[in-house]
């Protein structure tokens, strides 16, 4: 359950109805009550109107309190409490930029409650009675009461562990790299377009989405402007996987291997057909390889994949020409959106075609000078892992009817074929060999095989800022998976290359999603003993660490200062949670 409504209460005046002598009391035991300014209270209960709010969505034993109240004082008229409902969320921040929240109304203000916000409001209840400008009945008709109707279910394609893994793993490479603008992680399965994992860094409190969330903001919140906090909450609520574009740099020549093949210009080992000088002349302009400094020399396109060489690419470009390469961005819907059902999805930033000449081909040839979206490039190598066919992402794959429980299945929705089957596997052989020989070895996983392709690009023009990603797919032999790992301004000891930073977080988050998904390994490797993860929710942490390291587990926990006082410090949250099977010497996070 990642989104419900539980019953709380709204509390109201009319002020008419409360007699003179009693609007002071009323106003002071109001505002002690549930934390209000006195003052401010006090003018709604002395207005002249026949209705007032104080305050909505309170837990049911404040309202119990005041009820108590109000019978020990006889005040039995003027104030009303009324049920109402209250959106709330149990697992707080987890996967925040996608379930997004709702406003005082209970209206969705963003992500699914948002975009299903129809779906999921119901219809409201209503009591019909007569009465007069002071809100006295008239007429001995009485109260007609409608019941109001739930709004339907949804059920999201989201995995809850998944889920918890990829925030995991994206939190410590965001802190570990100082990626000083964040981050996200994408997990999709090629078949279907079911997006398992979203994450953005950070994330924020769905219950408590306009509070501060980083320790910094949390500091000088109160010394802000209101415009300073809206424009930091905006930029925490924001899901970068869908509304932000970048450059995707060097995994975009998975894009250009794939049209070079089905155009039939070149194959996967083609021994010594390119050769790399450490640059190429295009149009008057010599653009060099990443590694001019040390050129590749003879390559097969497999080698110059697994090498990431610029010239190769450049020149696969001009062979294709304009025309047939932007062909092959609409086959792969990279000139438009994926149409995902979530809420603020941006397009991508492509010249004009008649615009384009040698150079802007040459650059596009190998990922730059153009931008688009996270979502965009999982989509379109999702066509690549399962044998050819575009497909479109979802995030919610089933409707529950409130009244009926009848279950509406939304459709699978697949496109044309992009490329055929045959070049589909072969551009998945050589992304095997750039996990297993090339760039990407840093997200090698024993047992399984992965293929994979690191980007490293400029985030916009000198601004000495860098996207640094990863893009995976498992099992080569029949995908399940595509992960794309994306991290904005790594400024760490550990550099800003892909195959370096965002190479290791992929092969983390596969090292733990492949076995949960139940992907066969196809290699012999050296058994490690599993255990069933403990639970150790409410437990001191001194206890909780015992039972950890009785079952071989490492534990790792936020402090806010040095010293813990663990005898009296409680687990709120554990990841994974329990029952979830891991190998020994796994860690395991508590907060």
């Amino acid at each position: 359950m990642l989104a419900i409504s539980s019953t709380v209460e709204t509390v109201t005046v009319n002020p008419g109805n409360i007699a003179k002598d009693n609007k002071e009391k009323v106003a002071k035991k109001l505002s002690e009550i549930f934390k209000l300014d006195y003052e401010t209270v006090l003018k709604k209960v002395t207005k002249r109107s026949s209705i007032e709010t104080i305050v909505k969505q309170v837990e049911k034993e404040k309202t119990d309190e005041l009820r108590k109240w109000m019978e020990e004082n006889n005040i039995l008229t003027g104030i009303n409490i009324d049920e109402d409902t209250k959106r709330y969320y149990p697992n707080s921040c987890l996967a925040s930029q996608i379930i997004g929240f709702c406003g005082s109304d209970n209206q969705g203000l963003d992500g699914i409650e948002a975009k299903y916000e129809d779906e999921l409001k119901g219809e409201k209840g209503s009591i019909e009675r007569h009465t007069d400008a002071r809100g006295r009945e008239i007429g001995n008709e009485g109260e007609n009461y409608v019941p109001a109707v739930d709004g339907n279910d949804l059920i999201l394609t989201i995995d809850l562990n998944i889920q918890s893994i990829v925030e995991k793993y994206l939190e410590e490479a965001c802190i570990d790299n100082k990626c000083t603008d964040g981050g996200n992680v994408i997990v999709m399965n090629p078949q279907n377009g079911d997006i398992l994992a979203m994450a953005t860094y950070p994330s924020y409190n769905l219950n408590e989405p306009f509070e501060p969330y980083t320790d910094d903001l949390k500091q000088n919140w109160n010394n802000m402007t209101v415009q300073d906090k809206t424009t930091a909450l905006q930029a925490v609520w924001r899901n970068k996987a869908i509304a932000d574009t970048y450059e995707p740099g060097s995994v975009f020549k998975l894009i250009t291997a794939s049209a070079a093949l089905e155009e039939g210009i070149t194959d996967t080992d083609n021994k010594g057909e390119f050769c790399c000088t450490g640059g190429i002349e295009v149009a008057g302009v010599r653009i060099k390889c990443w590694r001019y400094y040390r050129p590749h020399g003879s390559e097969s396109l497999r080698k110059a994949l697994m090498n990431s060489c610029n010239p190769v690419f450049i020149g696969l470009g001009q062979k294709l020409g304009v025309e047939t390469y932007y062909s092959y961005l609409e086959k792969f819907k990279l000139l438009e959106i994926t149409g995902i059902d979530l809420p603020g999805e941006a397009g991508s930033i492509f010249l004009k075609k008649d615009k384009v000449g040698p150079v802007e081909l040459a650059t596009i040839s190998f990922g730059q000078r153009f931008e688009i979206t996270p979502i965009q490039l999982v989509t379109a190598v999702s066509a690549i892992a399962n044998g050819g066919t575009s497909i479109k992402p979802r995030v919610v794959k089933q409707i529950i009817n409130s009244k009926t429980n009848e279950i509406t299945d939304i459709p699978v929705e697949k496109n044309k074929t992009v490329i055929s089957k045959e070049t589909s596997e072969k551009v998945l052989s050589m992304m095997e060999s750039v996990v297993s020989e090339g760039t990407g070895k840093n997200a090698k996983v024993a047992g399984y095989r992965i293929g994979g392709k690191t980007g490293t690009s400029e985030d916009g023009v000198n601004t000495n800022k860098y996207v640094t990603s990863f893009l995976g797919v498992a099992p080569i032999e029949n995908p399940q998976v595509v992960v794309l790992v994306t991290l904005y301004n790594p400024t760490g000891e550990g550099g800003h290359q892909g195959g370096g930073v965002a190479a290791p977080v992929g092969g983390e988050i596969f090292s733990e999603i492949l076995p949960y998904l139940e992907v066969n390994q196809t290699e012999e490797v050296e058994k490690v003993e599993e255990v069933n993860t403990p639970d150790v929710l409410g437990k001191s942490l001194e206890e909780a660490e015992n039972i950890l390291k009785e079952n071989g587990l490492d534990v790792v926990y936020e402090k806010d200062g040095e010293e813990v006082d663990k005898g009296n410090t409680y687990v709120e949250e554990q990841t994974p949670k329990a029952g979830i099977i891991v190998n020994k010497g796994s860690k395991i996070y508590l907060k």
